[in-house]
């Protein structure tokens, strides 16, 4: 088994700064990709930042030249450093990580995290 646990998220104003941070555990030979997701009330998940074992990172238009995603590949950490933060970014944030857990199988699934509260008010 695979866990991701979320921390970071909270209330700030806008204009304000948030770091989230993601630790994955458990049984994992290799992870690919990992990145953060939000789902705000009556939406659907979105992509907010993915980042590739090759380096590269996409993000959602509405985080380009705000958030800067991050990766410790030897800890299996992801972080999401939010800055500008709006009102509309408002959501509950998902960690997601593309894991491969066994070495004798090449096989690939996705596992999220419980999900971290971001609020910024107005």
């Amino acid at each position: 088994q695979v866990q991701l646990v979320e921390s970071g998220g909270g209330l700030v104003q806008a204009g304000g700064s948030l770091r989230l941070s993601c630790a994955a555990s458990g049984t994992i030979f290799s992870i690919n990709s990992m990145g953060w997701y939000r789902q705000a009330p009556g939406k659907q998940r979105e992509l907010v930042a993915r980042s590739f074992s090759g380096g590269t990172a996409n993000y959602a238009d509405s985080a380009k030249g705000r958030f800067t995603i991050s990766r410790d590949f030897n800890k299996n950490t992801v972080d999401l450093q939010m800055n500008t933060l709006k009102p509309e970014d408002t959501a509950v944030y998902y960690c997601n990580a593309n894991v491969r857990v066994d070495s004798r199988n090449y096989f690939f699934q996705n596992y999220w995290g419980q999900g971290t509260q971001v609020a910024v008010s107005s």
